[in-house]
């Protein structure tokens, strides 16, 4: 027995997405909800790598690459938006992004 059984780390990767889940659906702030959703990403590569490591390609390590690349640069095109509402409405509220289309 290994230290870290696959389905341990699976387990572990469906919980830190259902918390980011969670996090996107209860949460109105904008930050947060940024937040939540690079969680999913994460445990999306959790998963990725672990059945990477299971099957002995390098498939999943080179897919969680390009994942954290268009993570990043969601992130800060993310946060640009989320400062630029800020900048107009003095609040990251989601339910304030109504009125931006006056």
């Amino acid at each position: 027995m290994t230290a870290f059984e696959p389905w341990m780390l699976l387990v572990v990767s469906v919980v830190v997405f259902c918390i980011g889940l969670l996090g996107l659906i209860l949460r109105k702030n904008l930050i947060v909800m940024l937040m939540s959703i690079e969680l999913m990403l994460n445990a999306v590569n959790l998963c990725f790598v672990t059945f990477s490591k299971m099957h002995q390609l390098l498939d999943g390590h080179l897919t969680v690459l390009f994942v954290m690349t268009v993570a990043a640069a969601e992130s800060a095109v993310g946060l640009g938006l989320v400062i630029a509402m800020f900048r107009n409405l003095r609040s990251v509220d989601s339910d304030q992004i109504q009125l931006l289309r006056d």
